[in-house]
């Protein structure tokens, strides 16, 4: 079993940067791809960021290409989504997930766990 618990998130301006972490418990974080999505209020969830085991490979949505940067500290178990220039559009509620391949989780598929969630919000 593992737990993922979400931090970081918060209110800013638009143009601003946020630094989301997620921490997990137990022994096994290594053996785990991570991944961020995202959900605003009445919209689908939407797939940001993945990171393999090893952080070698990663994938990223269209969306936020270039603005976002997901990495991992297995030493930690620990991983984070730096966030930059932010845009109203941003808002959503983040989430965290685990499962057995990055490329799995860029198509929203073979998700292990998934954290609560961290509210980030955009204002213009």
């Amino acid at each position: 079993q593992v737990q993922l618990v979400e931090s970081g998130g918060g209110l800013v301006q638009a143009g601003g940067s946020l630094r989301l972490s997620c921490a997990a418990s137990g022994r096994t974080f290594s053996t785990y791809a991570m991944g961020w999505f995202r959900q605003a209020p009445g919209k689908e969830r939407e797939f940001v960021a993945a990171i393999s085991t090893s952080g070698g490979t990663t994938y990223y949505g269209d969306s936020v290409k270039g603005r976002f940067t997901i990495t991992r500290d297995n030493a930690k178990n620990t991983v984070y989504l730096q966030i930059d220039s932010l845009k109203p559009e941003d808002t959503s509620v983040y989430y965290c997930a685990a499962g057995r391949s990055s490329f799995q989780l860029r198509g929203g598929v073979s998700i292990n766990y998934w954290g609560q969630g961290t509210q980030v919000t955009v204002s213009s």
